[in-house]
C-alpha cells in the first residue's frame, strides 16, 4: 500500500514537472515568434501611406513637408522633419512614430523657422520630434494638428532617414557638391558638362541636383551621369504646390517662394550627405570652388582643417567671370563644341575684382554634421566654428553676367586657372557628351 501511494507521488511529481517545463517552452517559443520582426512591418502593421514623393503636402494645413532625418544633437529631440511653412499659418503639431509596426502616441513638435526667408509668404522650417518612450524602431513620422487624434487613411508619412555613422563605418564619398535648383528650361549644357568633370578632377565623388525643369539636351547629360552613379538627381516639382519666385526678394520678384525653394533643397541635401560625406559644398551650377595652392579639394582641406581643427564652415569668396569678354587668342575656341549649347568656360578668363565697400556673398564648404541650419550664402546654426578662407587660397570661378558693368576690359584681372586642368578636362568632356548623344563620334579633341 505504501509502494503504491509512493509511486502515485512520483507520477504526479513527474506530471508537473513536466507541464511546467512544457508551458515555459510554449510561452517561451511564442515570446521569440513575436520578437522576430516582420520585414514589412512598417507599412502592413502600421497601416500607413509613405509618401515616395520629395514635397508631401501636411494634411489640414498649408505646409509642405520635405524630409525627416533622426538628429539627436539637439537635446530632447530625436527627429527633424524639414519643411516648408505658411509663416503666417503656424500652429501647434503633434509628432507621431511608426514603431515596429505599431502607432506610437503623440509628442509635441517644436517648430523652428529659418530666420532666412527674404521676405516670402513661405519659408524653410525645422519641426522638431521626440521619440515616446514607448516607442522602439521608429520607422516612419507624420504630423497631427491635434494630439492622439483618429489618424485618418489619408495621411502620409515620411520614412526617417539616417544621419549618423558608427565607428566601423566608412564614409562613402569625401566630397559632395549640392546643386539647387535647376528651373526654367535651363539648358547650359556645355558649361554643366564642364562644371561636372572639373568637381570630378578636384576630387569630388558625388554631385546632387534638385532639378525642378531643364532643357532636353541637359537632361540626356544628367541621365548619363546619374546613370553612371556621379549624380543624385532629386526631382522638385515646387511649381505644382506653390507659386516660386525666380528670384531673390520678395518686393522685387514676388512669388510665394525663394527661387524655387532653394534654401530647403539646400538644408536637405546637407541631412542626406550626413552619413555617406565628409564634406559638402553648396554652390550654384554655374560656380566652380577652385583652390589655387593645390591641386584638389582634399589637399585643400586637410590644410585649412589642420589649421582649424573646431572649424566646421568654410566660406568661400565669389569671384566672377563676365561670359561676355573672351580669350582674344581662340586656344580653346573648340570645332566639337560648336553646336552643344551653352557657355564655354575655357574661354573666360578675366576676372572681376569684388567690390568689398558693399555686401559680398560667400559660398560654403561645410562639415555636414557639424550644421544644423542653413542659408544661401552662410549658415544660420552651427556646432563649429566659421572660417573666411583667402581668395588667394581658394575662390570660386562663377561664369555668368557681369556684376560690376561699370568695369572696362583693361580692369579685369587675367586669372587661367582653369587651364591648368584642360589636358584632362577636355578630354572627359568630350567622353561624356558623346555618351549622352550631344557630340558625334567624329569630334576630336
Amino acid at each position: 500500500m505504501t509502494h503504491t501511494k509512493d509511486l502515485r507521488g512520483k507520477l504526479l511529481l513527474l506530471f508537473t514537472v513536466t507541464f511546467l517545463f512544457v508551458t515555459v517552452f510554449i510561452i517561451r517559443s511564442s515570446r521569440m515568434v513575436r520578437e522576430i520582426p516582420n520585414p514589412s512591418f512598417s507599412l502592413k502593421a502600421c497601416h500607413v501611406q509613405v509618401s515616395e514623393q520629395p514635397i508631401t503636402p501636411l494634411q489640414d494645413t498649408q505646409h509642405l513637408l520635405v524630409s525627416a532625418y533622426m538628429d539627436q544633437r539637439v537635446k530632447g529631440f530625436d527627429v527633424r522633419i524639414i519643411s516648408i511653412f505658411k509663416r503666417d499659418s503656424v500652429h501647434p503639431l503633434h509628432c507621431i512614430f511608426c514603431c515596429s509596426g505599431d502607432i506610437s502616441t503623440t509628442t509635441p513638435a517644436n517648430i523652428l523657422p529659418h530666420s532666412d526667408h527674404f521676405g516670402f509668404p513661405y519659408g524653410t522650417t525645422d519641426v522638431m520630434c521626440q521619440i515616446p518612450l514607448t516607442c522602439h524602431r521608429a520607422t516612419h513620422v507624420s504630423l497631427l494638428t491635434e494630439p492622439n487624434k483618429n489618424i485618418s487613411t489619408e495621411q502620409l508619412w515620411l520614412p526617417i532617414r539616417r544621419t549618423a555613422v558608427n565607428e566601423k563605418e566608412k564614409l562613402q564619398f569625401n566630397f559632395t557638391v549640392c546643386i539647387s535648383n535647376l528651373f526654367g528650361e535651363y539648358n547650359n549644357v556645355l558649361q554643366v558638362a564642364q562644371s561636372l568633370e572639373m568637381y570630378r578632377l578636384l576630387g569630388v565623388g558625388r554631385v546632387v541636383i534638385y532639378n525642378t525643369s531643364c532643357g532636353p539636351e541637359l537632361d540626356l547629360l544628367l541621365q548619363t551621369y546619374s546613370q553612371e552613379g556621379f549624380l543624385e538627381i532629386v526631382p522638385w516639382p515646387i511649381d505644382k504646390y506653390l507659386i516660386p519666385s525666380k528670384g531673390w526678394s520678395f518686393s522685387i520678384h514676388g512669388g510665394d517662394l525663394h527661387y524655387y525653394g532653394q534654401l530647403a533643397t539646400l538644408n536637405d541635401c546637407i541631412y542626406r550627405s550626413m552619413a555617406r560625406s565628409h564634406y559638402v559644398t553648396l554652390n550654384d551650377i554655374d560656380e566652380i570652388v577652385m583652390p589655387y595652392q593645390h591641386d584638389n579639394l582634399a589637399d585643400l582641406m586637410s590644410v585649412l582643417q589642420q589649421h582649424n581643427p573646431n572649424t566646421g564652415v568654410f566660406l568661400i569668396e565669389n569671384h566672377i567671370f563676365p561670359k561676355i569678354y573672351f580669350e582674344p587668342g581662340g586656344r580653346f575656341h573648340l570645332s566639337q563644341w560648336k553646336d552643344v549649347p551653352g557657355v564655354n568656360i575655357l574661354e573666360h578668363i578675366y576676372r572681376e575684382t569684388p567690390d568689398m565697400n558693399i555686401y559680398h556673398p560667400y559660398k560654403i564648404i561645410v562639415q555636414p554634421r557639424m550644421v544644423e541650419q542653413t542659408s544661401v550664402h552662410s549658415v544660420l546654426k552651427t556646432f563649429g566654428q566659421v572660417y573666411k578662407v583667402p581668395h588667394d587660397v581658394c575662390r570660386l570661378i562663377h561664369t555668368r553676367v557681369a556684376l560690376r558693368v561699370e568695369l572696362t576690359l583693361e580692369q579685369l584681372n587675367v586669372d587661367k586657372r582653369l587651364w591648368d586642368f584642360h589636358e584632362k578636362l577636355i578630354p572627359n568632356v568630350d567622353k561624356v557628351l558623346r555618351r549622352a548623344g550631344l557630340l558625334s563620334s567624329e569630334g576630336q579633341s
